[in-house]
């Protein structure tokens, strides 16, 4: 009997360029939706109909419950609406929260935040639409552009990294193993000190 010989796998990592064409969100609204935030979460529940062009158009959060609907939105996208002044968060004790306060709130909760946001807000004004992959181990699920979470399973699993941090190589292979598990391909987003951030999109390749 003749054995086949085992082939390794190369590793190809290609630059991605990222094209600035942002698709049209919801329309513009005369104050911004209300929202609270509860822990890590942000949600909007007496002002659910007036978000639902943000959900349809957009897919900015995620529908919960069944007679009491809400909508429940991460961090990263509540800054971002935030940015835009289309929602107003409100705290516990239901005091609104300045821009910078919701902000410093979001760090002090979520490991990386900042390098995690600049990368969900640059492809989001591209027009991409991102959801979370946490529970993959990665930081983000990203679609194709002109494609919704429910119309096809995202392209890529996306994990955002500061440029001068470095990466191991069993932080690095273990990034392939989640996107090999999820049948997705692998993108990284580097953030520079000056903000800008560079894609690579990273896959096997045998000789």
């Amino acid at each position: 009997m003749v054995k086949k010989r085992k082939t390794k796998k190369k590793i190809v990592i290609k630059k991605k360029i990222v094209k600035q064409e942002p698709i049209p969100e919801a329309k513009k609204l005369d104050s911004p939706i209300k929202a609270h935030i509860v822990g890590d979460k942000v949600f909007v529940e007496e002002d659910y109909e007036r978000f639902l062009p943000f959900y349809d158009r957009s897919s900015f959060g995620e529908i919960h419950g069944v007679k009491s609907k809400r909508i429940e939105l991460g961090l990263s996208e509540a800054l971002y609406l935030m940015e835009r002044e289309k929602i107003e968060v409100y705290s516990v004790s239901s005091k609104p929260l300045t821009l910078q306060g919701f902000a410093r709130m979001s760090a002090k909760m979520e490991q990386n935040f900042w390098t995690r946001y600049r990368v969900y807000r640059d492809l989001r004004t591209r027009g991409y639409i991102l959801k979370t992959a946490l529970k993959f181990g990665a930081d983000f699920r990203v679609y194709r552009r002109g494609i919704k979470p429910g119309q096809d399973h995202a392209k890529w699993v996306l994990f955002a990294a500061q440029e001068n941090a470095g990466l191991t190589w069993r932080q690095f292979s273990a990034m392939n193993r989640v996107a090999h598990s999820t049948r997705k391909k692998l993108l990284v987003g580097l953030v520079d000190d000056e903000g800008d951030v560079t894609y690579y999109e990273i896959r096997w390749k045998k000789p």
